[in-house]
């Protein structure tokens, strides 16, 4: 029968699911491979099946209502005989009673490898297809990858070899391997069915067994029908050049201005004359009072020129006056600083919905509420609720959460990274992180784009968004609400349900978004993105004063999928011409505690230009200076006569020799197009990024070595998920 009239008929029925044969009739059109089968309707009937398909035989209750049929008792396994399946069949006609409408018989399929496939759909996402380990283990071990529909073939084979257990499917203990093409036509025949059969909410094939000779086999399928979740997404996208516009006021206004020190209206009003904002800037209080002898207004109507921004940090109840205000004046803007909206739930969340509906009919564009500001470097605009002032640069950061935001800006500062832009989202009430993401994607300046996330309004389009721009440039996300208790934590913040983080990770990943698990990654990967070219492969070369630590960078490479090649002849020939005779002659290259300040850059040198190298890593090359200045301390304690001169002319010597040492880094990777990065020795006053004059890279160190090898992974990876995606390199 064909697919489109079983569904039709099953729903006629009032029925939520199809039968185990109907189901495998739909997978079959799809070309997933199904175990061959019989429907009957008496035992003796089975008997004579069974007789053709030849004993061991599998005989199960079907019905409608039987979706769950191992729970009752109705799947007999490894019948042998006639006998075997009269008995069966009484026992499942017992078990199931009126709800049973036939048998269903099935050659025995022998497999000790059992996995499951299925598709479900997620309220955010839409269609999910999923495949794993499957049968009893399914739920106990949790092994499964899922990705966003629709895939294709090289998706689905990126599926498979991602499972933890996916050895399972090479040749095992005397077993042949799994034929691939048939799992990567299950996934993909999962795909399709999802895109055309809309009334499919879910498919779980468990198990899908894999034989002695390595056929994939389907033996128990169910499907079920019904309306799809709806996502919540109501939002209008808000064009990109209309949210640049906000990082360029001409001129502004801060509703709520105070003389108090502490109080929102007067951090902000500090911060922005702080900085050096260049535009008009009016302050607004129904007082009326001057503030350090700048005029206060009393209503943005008395203000005498135009106004493109309205910062608002007015108790919630008073704002939507504001809105006729604003639309009187001309004002398009609104920067809604103020909190008591839907974080808060029940009426803030009605307010908030009236809000911006007033907003809306008066063409006006809330960036927040309950947000902590915004930045842009580039033009001196710092309006937020601390002081810090960090270089323009190039990376655009949006945080759900204003204080994580604010905290890694003043992080970013101290490190020496450059921002683009800066915005605490907040609710979104109006303006999500997918506008943002289309806005920074179109943005010349924004080479890295940086995110902090709880919740995400629309699945679907976050995962179109970001997939677009990480064939241009790299988006790193860090996921809040990543446990149950973090998920609780975030609803209650955001005023939104964080979603599953298996499904988002998932998602960011087939959009080639690169995760980060700590804040401190978001830093580390903006330095490195910004800073450095892109590896072209996972082979990585290391440097390094001391063998401890590059044993130690080893083992955290190959624990993070990165290759540690041995040294060829030509290599290790060149560099016998640089360290003593005793040096180890095998990557790491071992710098047997030479100080001598020119031999970092020689063999620098060497393992760049190695044709089997696709990065270095160095370790304790840089930072040294503080090393230096320390051992003369001691010597000087020690009782020896150490002049001041000594401190001076060994301190300078260090600081050149690691200007020399990044400048050469840079040239090198300008020469091979391949990243340098390295790990401090001691000094920890030094920043992450070091400036190159006349260069577009920069010096990029670290303070421990897992900080270095893993922002490589991540890049090693991204450049993967390029070539996947057929992207040129630039």
């Amino acid at each position: 029968m064909d697919k489109r009239k079983l569904i039709d008929r099953a729903k006629k029925e009032g029925r939520t699911a199809l039968t185990e044969a109907e189901a495998k009739q739909v997978l079959s059109i799809y070309g997933i491979p199904v175990v061959k089968e019989s429907v009957v309707f008496r035992p003796e009937d089975a008997v004579q099946k069974a007789r053709q398909y030849g004993f061991p035989v599998v005989l199960k209750g079907l019905g409608s209502k039987l979706t769950h049929k191992t729970e009752r008792g109705l799947v007999r396994l490894n019948l042998k005989n006639s006998r075997d399946i009269l008995t069966a069949a009484k026992a499942i006609a017992r078990s199931a009673g009126e709800d049973l409408e036939g048998f269903l018989v099935q050659p025995m399929i022998k497999g000790r490898r059992e996995f499951v496939a299925g598709l479900f759909c997620d309220q955010h996402f839409g269609p999910i297809v999923m495949f794993g380990l499957g049968g009893i283990f399914t739920e106990a071990l949790g092994d499964v990858v899922f990705r966003v529909a629709p895939l294709n073939e090289v998706e689905a084979g990126l599926m498979i070899d991602e499972l933890h257990s996916s050895k399972l499917l090479s040749a095992f203990r005397g077993e042949s391997a799994a034929w691939r093409e048939d799992l990567v036509r299950t996934i993909v025949g999962l795909s399709r069915l999802a895109e055309e059969l809309t009334d499919i909410t879910e498919v779980d094939i468990n198990p899908l067994v894999i034989g002695a000779d390595g056929r994939v086999t389907a033996v128990d399928a169910l499907i079920i029908i019904g309306d799809r979740p709806v996502g919540t997404a109501t939002n209008l996208h808000i064009e990109p050049a209309e949210l640049k516009n906000i990082f360029y006021p001409s001129s502004m206004a801060l509703i709520g201005a105070s003389p108090q020190i502490g109080k929102w209206g007067n951090l902000l009003l500090s911060n922005v004359l702080a900085g050096g904002y260049k535009g008009e800037f009016y302050l607004v209080n129904q007082k009326g009072q001057d503030i350090s002898g700048r005029k206060v207004y009393k209503t943005v109507m008395e203000i005498p020129g135009k106004v493109d921004i309205g910062i608002v940090t007015i108790p919630a109840a008073h704002v939507p006056a504001l809105i006729p205000e604003f639309k009187a004046k001309g004002i398009r803007y609104m920067l809604l600083i103020s909190a008591g909206f839907s974080e808060l739930g029940g009426e803030g969340r009605q307010s908030e919905v009236d809000l911006v509906k007033a907003a809306r009919e008066a063409g006006i564009t809330i960036l927040g509420p309950n947000t902590m500001g915004i930045c842009n470097p580039h033009v001196n605009l710092y309006c937020t609720g601390t002081t810090c002032w960090p270089k323009a640069g190039s990376v655009s950061l949006v945080s759900q959460s204003g204080n994580l935001g604010i905290q890694l800006m003043n992080f970013a500062e101290a490190e020496g990274i450059g921002i683009r832009a800066f915005c605490g989202s907040g609710n979104e009430a109006m303006i999500t992180i997918e506008d943002y993401i289309s806005t920074f994607a179109a943005d010349e300046l924004t080479k890295t784009v940086v995110l902090y996330i709880e919740s995400i309004k629309d699945g679907r389009r976050f995962f179109s968004a970001t997939r677009q721009v990480s064939r241009i440039k790299p988006v790193v996300v860090l996921k809040g609400g990543r446990t149950a208790a973090g998920s609780r934590a975030a609803a209650s913040h955001t005023g939104a349900l964080a979603s599953n983080v298996r499904i988002f990770n998932a998602a960011c990943k087939q959009a080639g978004v690169v995760l980060a698990d700590q804040p401190m990654d978001l830093l580390d990967l903006s330095a490195a993105f910004s800073s450095l070219p892109l590896p072209r492969g996972k082979r990585v070369a290391i440097m390094t004063l001391g063998g401890g630590w590059g044993v130690v960078a080893t083992d955290l490479c190959v624990e993070l999928g990165l290759e540690v090649p041995h040294l060829t002849k030509d290599v290790i020939a060149r560099i016998d011409e640089i360290l003593p005779p005793y040096w180890s002659r095998e990557n790491p290259v071992d710098m047997v505690g030479e100080f001598d300040t020119s031999m970092p850059k020689k063999i620098l040198e060497a393992l760049i230009a190695w044709d089997q190298c696709d990065a270095v890593i160095h370790l304790g090359i840089v930072g040294r200076t503080n090393t230096v200045v320390r051992l003369l301390d001691a010597a000087r304690a020690s009782g020896q006569d150490i002049p001041q001169s000594a401190y001076d002319e060994g301190q300078k010597l260090y600081e050149q020799a690691e200007k020399d040492f990044f400048a050469c880094s840079a040239k090198l990777m300008e020469k091979y197009g391949k990243p340098i990065m390295g790990v401090f020795l001691d000094d920890v006053k030094s920043r992450t990024v070091t400036e190159i004059p006349d260069s577009p890279y920069k010096g990029i160190s670290f303070l421990t070595p897992e900080r270095a090898v893993k922002t490589l992974s991540s890049m090693v990876n991204y450049n993967s998920w390029l070539k996947k995606e057929n992207v040129p390199e630039s």
